[in-house]
């Protein structure tokens, strides 16, 4: 009981400001007697001066809440909150100068001087007393800096409200408008921290000093990148994103690299992906890994009746299997072709989501016969056991590099897409599902990056040409079971992965988002064995339109599929396999 009385509220802070503004107006009326009076108030003088204090305390308590004065913290005190104060005390004053003269009688004897006294030494005590308070807290909080929420929307709201808490290391001294948002909100107020509109970020930086934003608006690609681009021409770069996790709960985050390049889809079908996997029992290969998992996190959140994850990595399987504590965790090999009809034999699988892959490129030159095996061969089993058991559905995912691959693996997944195409699929829809690189991943370039930057560099950077396709992994897993709940089988579809980023670009920026253009210098390293300067998605431009913007299917490529057997089973066993895979993917120009 004792706790909830002494627990801080609202209405106890403003009751808390205007006990002590009474109590200051008091003081201050009577100092003001004294100074009119050389410190001798004649006892006339005091008779109505109960009459003369009621009337000021009410008048300023009523004028000061016109103007929002007690709904601030103490720690946003400024100098809009003191411009406030001063138009309440004209208002108070000017109100009981009017009622003066209409009841004279009523305050008599008063001398008028004694207003002006009283509202210059009132302006100076209750200021002070705010300011006072402000600074005690900044010194006792010498982590909290001044910052610009960028952005009107309920996140702001919740920020702002965080900071009246202390829960986080910043206090806004301003609210800017986006561009994109309504203009006409500006000179408002939200908690009482004011409302600008975009074309005053630069005054308002430079007026307070700041050194630090807080985005609360989701904004695209390309303009999350221009107001990076203006907040550190404006030397801010402490820049905070407000990320929701789950379903309330936000908190901020430093703005990544992931938040400048990802492509946020705006066709995300829910609905559709909730119908393709919801009660479903879903074999996902690969699960532990950064595809896997995802796509295992989302069929979980979809409503899958039972998710079977396999991964022949025991810490990868257990890794997911924290994450997804009901599913069903399978320590084998899609190599293991007998250990696959068992597994299929003892759950009846509707769906298979195939993930397991080898897609480092300097390894799998360095390793072709296990890329092979596990690339070609274990594609092909799954493909055909999936068959076997009359599964209704398996999804092969499928890289950008297999588009006229110049490294292995990229050959080992066309050879995968050629009979995901091509074999006689009976009662199975077999569709593969094409991407370029998801921002995060375990092969990702950037993890590389942020230790190299956090290690004092320099950045290797293999070529100034290279460029590659980015999409964040969430979003990339949900467009390939949109893409899986729309096709009828037979088809290879390709995701819209946006614009492609140049790495020397994207090396920069996250050196930029650092702190330390100045010490971390960027190295060329050159090519690797297999890779090439640039990605590309589509073999020709004959892809055709799905109804989705995001999702397109590439032309048929026919191959008689008994010689495609024969000739992945000699591709296994010969003793030249580079010349065996330029004789299935012609286009294959192998780049050691």
């Amino acid at each position: 009981m004792t706790q909830q009385l002494m627990r801080p509220t609202a209405f106890k802070r403003i009751a808390f400001f205007i006990l002590t503004d009474a109590a200051a107006t008091m003081a201050t009326l009577y100092w003001a007697y004294l100074l009119r009076f050389s410190f001798v108030i004649p006892d006339s003088f005091l008779t109505p001066f109960w009459h003369i204090y009621i009337t000021i305390a009410l008048l300023k308590v009523f004028a000061i809440t016109q103007f929002n004065g007690y709904s601030f913290v103490w720690r946003f005190f400024g100098i809009f909150e003191a411009k406030k104060l001063v138009l309440a005390h004209f208002v108070a004053y000017g109100s009981f100068f009017g009622i003066f003269l209409l009841f004279e009688s009523f305050f008599s004897p008063f001398p008028r001087s004694i207003i002006l006294i009283d509202m210059s030494l009132s302006l100076l005590l209750l200021g002070a007393l705010r300011i006072s308070k402000r600074i005690m807290i900044e010194q006792a909080n010498t982590s909290y800096s001044p910052a610009l929420i960028l952005g009107m929307n309920s996140k702001s709201a919740n920020i702002i409200k965080s900071a009246m808490n202390n829960e986080v290391p910043y206090y806004p001294v301003a609210i800017v408008l986006l561009p994109h948002e309504d203009q006409t909100m500006r000179n408002r107020y939200m908690h009482n921290i004011k409302v600008y509109g975009y074309d005053e970020l630069e005054h308002l930086v430079i007026t307070h000093a700041i050194k630090a934003a807080i985005i609360t608006a989701q904004l695209p690609q390309n303009e999350l990148q221009t107001l990076y681009e203006t907040l550190t021409q404006l030397n801010i770069l402490e820049i905070k994103n407000v990320k929701l996790l789950g379903d309330r709960y936000e908190r901020l985050e430093d703005l990544s690299i992931e938040d400048l390049l990802a492509r946020h889809p705006k066709d995300l079908d829910s609905t559709a992906i909730g119908a393709f996997i919801k009660n479903k029992t879903i074999l996902i290969t690969g699960a532990g890994g950064s595809i896997g998992s995802e796509i295992a996190k989302q069929c979980h959140r979809f409503g899958a009746k039972k998710l079977i994850l396999l991964d022949h990595s025991e810490f990868n399987l257990y890794s997911i299997g924290e994450a997804l504590d009901d599913a069903v965790l399978t320590l084998q090999s899609v190599i293991n072709l007998e250990a696959l009809h068992h597994l299929f034999t003892t759950h009846s699988i509707e769906i298979v989501i195939h993930a397991a892959a080898y897609k480092h490129v300097p390894i799998c030159e360095a390793n072709i016969n296990a890329a092979l095996m596990n690339n070609i061969q274990g594609t092909k089993n799954i493909i055909d056991t999936a068959i076997a058991h009359k599964v209704s559905k398996v999804v092969i995912i499928s890289t950008d590099k297999a588009v006229r691959p110049t490294n292995v693996m990229g050959a080992t997944k066309r050879i995968g897409e050629l009979y995901a195409q091509n074999v006689d699929a009976q009662a199975t829809e077999i569709v593969s599902v094409r991407f370029g690189n998801v921002l995060g991943s375990s092969g990702s370039v950037i993890p590389k990056f942020k230790s190299q930057i956090e290690n004092g560099g320099p950045v290797t950077v293999t070529h100034p040409d290279m460029t590659r396709y980015f999409m964040l992994i969430p979003e990339a897993c949900q467009l390939v079971l949109q893409a899986a709940a729309i096709a009828k089988g037979g088809e290879l579809f390709i995701l819209d992965m946006g614009k492609p980023v140049q790495i020397i670009d994207l090396a920069k920026q996250m050196i930029r988002l650092y702190g330390k253009e100045d010490d971390i210098d960027i190295v060329f390293s050159g090519l690797r064995p297999g890779e090439k300067l640039y990605e590309e998605l589509l073999i020709d431009e004959n892809e055709k339109k799905t109804q989705y913007e995001s999702i397109f299917i590439a032309k048929q490529t026919p191959y008689p599929i008994a010689q495609l057997q024969q000739e992945i089973a000699l591709l296994l066993t010969c003793n030249d396999p580079l010349a065996q895979l330029k004789a299935i993917v012609p286009e294959f120009e192998h780049r050691p």
